[in-house]
């Protein structure tokens, strides 16, 4: 664009000195000549680099998914093509579900098994706790009866020193309460073993054994769940709308979990970064909804219009390592990281297929110096001309 202008320029120059000979051709106009177009340049290049930055770094990114298998496995089946449109959902490989199946089953029937003992645990304390209220219900009744025997063996034994009772009838009275208290012996005996294995219940009022069925239903559970969760697993779906690169997964590969061993990259189609790259100074008046205008190579001849969505102040030379190590200073000045400006695709281009990974250029366009922005849309209209070009000898 530059070689443009001083194009231009020289033809008025030609024009008027030469041509029409309006002013004389000498020592002095040749120096003016000379001399405003290198000043001229020089401001408009500081202006239109601080009002309107241009970057010559412009790239489309896009989130790259790593597949690892939620599970290890045989892969039976691959029913999609790399760099082919995918929708969210669509299977991307399964695996033999046998072993898995298998360990469904396993974990049921142990989950059965665990059922079955929490009710033989529930009616074994049922159990107990009905014995205990019967021996306590027999006990009160041995209780009544040997109250009542005494009161006999006192009557008896009152008639007995009279005169006006028999002595068979107080023996056999005696004998009646010696029994009574003989079978209160035995129940509190009966009732004192059903509270010893009663008194082992835990904090919720339940049998050891009823709680340790509790346990095991629950471990159980959870392997059946475990174990439908890696059943799941072998079917692996698309996690969102994209298509798959480098796939070199086939039927027949044993895939593994291992989460540095992915069987495919998965680039995702929507949420894409659109980033320009600019030196440091050349951010000062950029700020989040500024008006930009980028092209790419892949589209030769296109302005695609964006709004600045956020500058990402940070770079790499920003990060201090936190360990017990002193940074590392090298004997030569690292160069200057350039920051990143995140760029939003207007609405009209929201549809533009934008190739992971394309390069082109780009400015932005401050609320200052608003004077300098028409300069800089010629220039990126005509960059972007020269893309229609392809220099190469092979």
């Amino acid at each position: 664009m530059d070689i443009l202008l001083l194009g231009i320029y020289a033809f008025f120059v030609w024009l008027i000195f030469i041509k029409l000979k309006w002013l004389p051709w000498n020592i002095t106009s040749q120096v003016i000549v000379v001399t405003i177009p290198i000043i001229a340049l020089t401001t408009l290049i500081l202006l239109l680099n601080i009002f309107a930055p241009s970057s010559s770094d412009v790239r489309a990114m896009n989130y790259v998914i790593p597949i690892v298998p939620r599970v290890t496995g045989q892969v039976t089946e691959v029913p999609i093509e790399p760099n082919r449109p995918i929708k969210k959902g669509d299977v991307l490989f399964k695996m033999d579900p046998e072993p898995f199946e298998a360990a469904v089953k396993l974990a049921e029937s142990n989950l059965e098994e665990a059922k079955v003992a929490l009710v033989t645990a529930e009616a074994g304390q049922r159990g107990l706790e009905f014995e205990l209220k019967n021996a306590q219900a027999q006990k009160a009744a041995l209780v009544a009866q040997m109250e009542l025997s005494q009161k006999r063996v006192n009557q008896f034994t009152t008639l007995a020193g009279a005169g006006a009772g028999r002595g068979a009838d107080l023996e056999s009275a005696q004998a009646q309460l010696a029994s009574y208290q003989s079978q209160i012996v035995g129940a509190e005996a009966v009732e004192s073993q059903v509270k010893q294995k009663l008194g082992a219940l835990t904090a919720t009022g339940e049998l050891d054994t009823v709680a340790k069925a509790k346990t095991k239903i629950a471990q159980s559970e959870a392997a059946l769940r475990s174990a439908k969760y890696d059943l799941e697993g072998c079917v692996h779906t698309a996690p969102a709308d994209g298509r798959v690169a480098n796939l070199a997964l086939r039927p027949g590969v044993r895939a593994t979990q291992f989460a540095t061993m992915p069987v495919m990259s998965f680039i995702e189609d929507k949420d894409q970064w659109l980033l320009a790259f600019f030196r440091q100074n050349e951010l000062r008046y950029v700020e989040p909804g500024n008006e930009a205008e980028i092209f790419l190579e892949t589209y030769p001849g296109k302005i695609i219009k964006c709004k600045v969505d956020s500058i990402l102040w940070a770079t790499a030379q920003g990060q201090m390592p936190i360990n017990g190590n002193l940074p590392n200073t090298l004997p030569v000045s690292m160069p200057e990281q350039r920051i990143a400006v995140r760029l939003l695709v207007n609405p009209e281009d929201k549809e533009l297929f934008l190739a992971a990974g394309a390069r082109g250029a780009g400015a932005i366009f401050t609320e200052h110096g608003t004077f300098t922005h028409i300069l800089r849309k010629v220039f990126l209209r005509v960059s972007t001309k020269t893309d229609w070009f392809v220099l190469k000898l092979h």
